[in-house]
């Protein structure tokens, strides 16, 4: 049986990777004592907060504690106004009785999870929103063993929503099991609803090899009473096989342009008198994630009001930390200061910041510091790391190996200098 996870009250998307790191005060005095442990806990993984997120906010009705991320969000198709063609298109889909597989790939903040979820309401109606967080344990027989692992889902009526890549190697027995049993348990179709039910995978480009072959057999075994909704940022890491079976959905970052016109509208709808140039500057630091723009707004409500003209768009707390690990690094290359990088990076990767963003940041930040001559170098070893990162199971290693890498080049490069 499973356990349900129960909350007392709506948990905040402050859990994810995209706002300040969950030590950050800004957010703390909203919400009641009962909820610090659970929002200070660094134990939960990534998916985890996504699944908490997902339970107690997009669907809910707005909350004068919600943040704007989540009190805007779009809740049906007709609502959504940034990706209006693809909003169109799915209606269009759904209103003929045989839903293909369907597979959302983009970038973080490109809001595929918002259509993902409107899609569902506009599918099933309001049976889609009454989900219930579920640790579930699974007993499986593969083969010659038996395997048990526990997976935290998001479930209702008519749908599943997991990131099966929770499970590490084992993954494929998950992928498995899962839509086996959603196939036994077929929904009756008496409202003249779908006749079968939606799982939904998130990060399925992280998915192993062999995880992602047996989904392709089962998505194919089971298709009369399972659809599979499959969710990832890059789809060059989802095996052909996978991708030629499912209908692809590229879900393009936001312009700024788009942006402008989300932050002003919910500026109106927050009574703020935003300056002129002001969403301009938040849309433009936002690196195309319309998610990050608002809550960068709503971070800049909190610290000041009225606005001022010149009032600056603070980056994210753990940009800065990763901009501040760069400058160790540059200004220092040694075994003791290796060791002190690594203590920071580990604090990152147990604040849920994933691995390769802080990667990306980290070398975007060196290669600010960095003559031309020495950036292909360094581009290419971060390449090599970041590759590598993806076969093995301990980031934190790698990480380490591109830093050490780099003290040698970069100490390399001022010996022959000066010299």
């Amino acid at each position: 049986m499973g356990q349900i996870l129960q909350v007392p009250y709506p948990l905040p998307s402050l859990l994810n990777p995209h706002l300040h790191l969950v030590k950050s005060p800004l957010f703390f005095p909203a919400f009641p004592p009962l909820l610090t442990p659970l929002l200070l806990s660094r134990a939960l993984s990534l998916s985890l907060q996504l699944l908490l997120h997902r339970a107690f906010f997009p669907l809910s009705p707005p909350h004068p504690k919600m943040l704007w991320v989540d009190k805007y969000r779009p809740r049906t198709l007709d609502k959504v106004i940034v990706h209006e063609e693809i909003a169109g298109n799915l209606k269009k889909l759904i209103s003929e009785q045989d839903c293909p597989h369907l597979l959302f790939y983009g970038p973080p903040g490109s809001g595929k999870k918002t259509l993902i979820m409107a899609l569902l309401k506009q599918m099933f109606g309001p049976g889609a929103e009454k989900v219930k967080l579920e640790n579930k344990m699974w007993k499986i027989d593969a083969g010659t063993r038996k395997i048990e692992l526990e997976l935290t889902m998001l479930s209702s009526t008519h749908h599943v929503e997991l990131n099966p890549s929770d499970a590490g190697f084992q993954d494929r027995y998950i992928v498995q099991e899962i839509i086996k049993e959603m196939a036994r348990n077929r929904p009756i179709d008496t409202k003249g609803k779908k006749g079968y039910k939606v799982l939904v995978l998130n990060e399925v480009d992280k998915l192993s090899r062999e995880a992602q072959h047996s989904l392709r057999r089962t998505m194919e075994k089971y298709s009369a009473s399972c659809r599979l909704i499959l969710c990832c940022n890059s789809s060059s890491k989802v095996t052909e096989a996978v991708r030629s079976r499912c209908l692809n959905i590229r879900v393009n970052a936001p312009t700024e342009e788009q942006i402008i016109k989300v932050l002003e509208f919910i500026g109106k709808k927050e009574n703020l008198q935003l300056p002129p140039g002001f969403a301009a500057r938040i849309a433009a630091q936002s690196n195309r994630s319309l998610r990050r723009a608002i809550l960068s707004l709503e971070t800049c409500r909190v610290q000041q009001y009225p606005f001022t003209a010149n009032q600056a768009v603070l980056p994210m707390d753990w940009e800065q930390y990763v901009s501040e690990i760069a400058s160790d690094i540059i200004m220092e290359q040694s075994p003791k200061r290796l060791f002190l990088v690594r203590g920071k990076i580990y604090e990152l990767l147990v604040n849920c910041i994933p691995p390769e963003i802080i990667l990306k940041k980290l070398l975007s930040e060196l290669l600010k510091k960095l003559d031309s001559e020495l950036k292909h170098e360094v581009c290419h070893w971060a390449a090599y790391y970041e590759h590598r990162m993806r076969l093995g199971q301990k980031a934190i290693f790698h990480i380490e190996a591109f830093v050490a890498k780099f003290m040698s080049i970069y100490k390399g490069f001022l010996i022959a200098t000066f010299s």
